[in-house]
């Protein structure tokens, strides 16, 4: 959230290990969402209504300017039940402790629901005299996100229905409930409602471990009701954040720079005992500004601006040309902490090879087309993280198809390549379809932001989004290198804008 000029980062941690268990809710602060001072953890179980655990949730500002937390806590009888938590001193600019007041749980499982699948309760909003905000939940196989409201922020009564439920799905968790605009890339306070406003109802489902999202009208009275648009999938085929390692994600409204700003979570792809020995586990993703597509159909997403103020030495390539099987280092950065702007020309798409309707899965389709099996249009993209051989390299391409009305675009980000370790690693060909008329285009950019174990890719101005976790052995440090590469038969170009990255500091106070 964004208060009085901070923004406070609130996070699930262990601070006992490495690995899950005893999980508190940790807390940074900043004043521009990139140098960061970790504080003592906010929440923590002390009481009997959380004493097995504080887990994820929201924040909400209400009008009068008193920020509330709502958390699941895990009672003594392993229950998740919803909490809330204010200030104990306003005061202070940092916020750094909470109270978690006797009338809690505010919110708990009735006897018709799963009292052990209950939890994230969202960011509240309000229409009229009333409170909202969502739960998630399963009943069996049907992912559930329960509404409750309230007039006093206090005593919550569940709706008669579901805000939404899909079927066999799993597990909702983590939902997350916005406006977005309709015109421009402004972000709208989570209280919006209106002509010009669509709402996105974002769910991460457990069993997949991958989050979607569906675009929809918000219809508050009488009763509230969300319609998903029309052609949108509404469940494990639907359109996501990001088709990389990217989890639990929440957004907030930045009402400082007037944007809804999405933060993820990236896990690890190796073992926990990995994650024993170097002492920590997962990571948040550079945050996003989030707005809707002109075309309704999606959302974009792109590195927040103040990303940029971490840029130094700059190198530039214009109108590179890459013939068949070329390989082009950029040189003169910092390969292993870099963000790299390449805007790939195509002259000629007559060389697109046919597209199978049964490739219904980028993930596999990505798996089956890597990044060294020669294509008409394509593969070219980026090798990140590439040792000098290409022992080891992340390939982060594109690959053109034609199917019988349209090109059919794909982002790959494979790590089955990564690393030389023979074991204990998640290497998987993640991959995303890319919607953008190339016909009339004739040219897609890709913006890569690099950092050690992390590849964060953005397809198309932000349209498909990738993360991968990968484990480099050689290609660390200065042995990292950046190369631009084209394995189909038709003559690409490339232009290159491409930084090293400098390290955040400590917020200055």
């Amino acid at each position: 959230m964004y208060y009085n000029g901070i923004y406070h980062l609130f996070y699930q941690y262990n601070p006992k290990g490495a690995v899950w268990g005893n999980i508190v809710w940790a807390h940074s602060v900043s004043k521009d969402l990139i140098n960061w001072e970790a504080l003592n953890p906010a929440i923590y179980p002390s009481k009997h209504f959380d004493i097995n655990g504080c887990w994820s949730g929201s924040a909400t500002v209400l009008p009068n300017n008193k920020p509330v937390i709502f958390y699941t806590g895990i009672d003594p009888d392993n229950y998740q039940v919803q909490n809330y938590a204010i200030p104990a001193n306003l005061s202070d600019p940092y916020l750094r402790e909470w109270i978690k007041p006797d009338d809690n749980p505010i919110v708990v499982a009735d006897e018709t629901m799963n009292k052990t699948a209950f939890r994230d309760p969202t960011t509240a909003w309000k229409v009229g005299g009333h409170w909202r905000m969502l739960v998630a939940s399963r009943r069996k196989h049907r992912g559930m996100a329960y509404l409750y409201r309230s007039r006093d922020f206090k005593k919550w009564v569940k709706a008669k229905h579901p805000l939404h439920s899909v079927a066999n799905t799993g597990m909702f968790e983590c939902a997350d409930f916005f406006p977005v605009s309709l015109s421009g890339d402004n972000g709208l306070d989570t209280s919006a409602v209106g002509p010009n406003v669509k709402h996105v109802l974002k769910v991460s489902l457990d069993l997949t471990r991958f989050e979607y999202y569906t675009i929809g009208s918000y219809i508050p009275e009488p009763r509230d009701k969300y319609l998903v648009d029309k052609n949108f999938v509404d469940g494990w085929d639907g359109l996501r954040f990001d088709y990389g390692n990217y989890y639990a994600s929440k957004t907030f409204f930045d009402p400082s720079k007037n944007r809804r700003v999405l933060w993820g979570w990236s896990n690890e792809s190796d073992t926990a005992q990995d994650d024993i020995n170097k002492g920590w586990a997962g990571l948040q993703t550079i945050p996003r500004k989030l707005w809707l597509d002109p075309s309704g159909k999606q959302l974009l997403l792109w590195p927040i601006e103040e990303i940029e103020t971490l840029r130094g030495q700059k190198v530039q390539l214009s109108n590179q040309e890459l013939k068949l099987g070329e390989h082009v280092e950029i040189k003169g950065i910092t390969a292993a902490q870099a963000d790299v702007d390449v805007t790939f020309t195509i002259p000629n798409l007559d060389k697109a090879e046919a597209f199978d309707p049964s490739w219904t899965n980028a993930q596999d389709l990505c798996g089956l087309k890597g990044s060294i099996v020669q294509g008409g249009v394509g593969p070219f993209g980026l090798l990140t993280l590439a040792s000098e051989n290409l022992e080891e390299y992340t390939p982060v391409f594109f690959r053109v198809f034609k199917s019988q009305d349209k090109h059919v675009v794909l982002l790959c980000s494979d790590a089955s390549r990564s690393s030389l370790r023979e074991s204990g690693l998640y290497r998987p060909s993640f991959a995303g379809f890319v919607d953008v008329d190339l016909a009339t285009e004739k040219r897609i950019p890709l913006r890569s932001l690099i950092d050690h174990s992390v590849v964060e890719s953005f397809g198309a101005g932000g349209k498909t989004c990738i993360t991968s976790r990968v484990y480099p052995t050689l290609a660390v440090f200065d042995n990292a290198h950046l190369i631009i590469f084209n394995n189909g038969t038709e003559t690409i170009t490339a232009d290159v804008d491409a930084w090293s990255m400098g390290k955040p500091n400590k917020m200055n106070n």
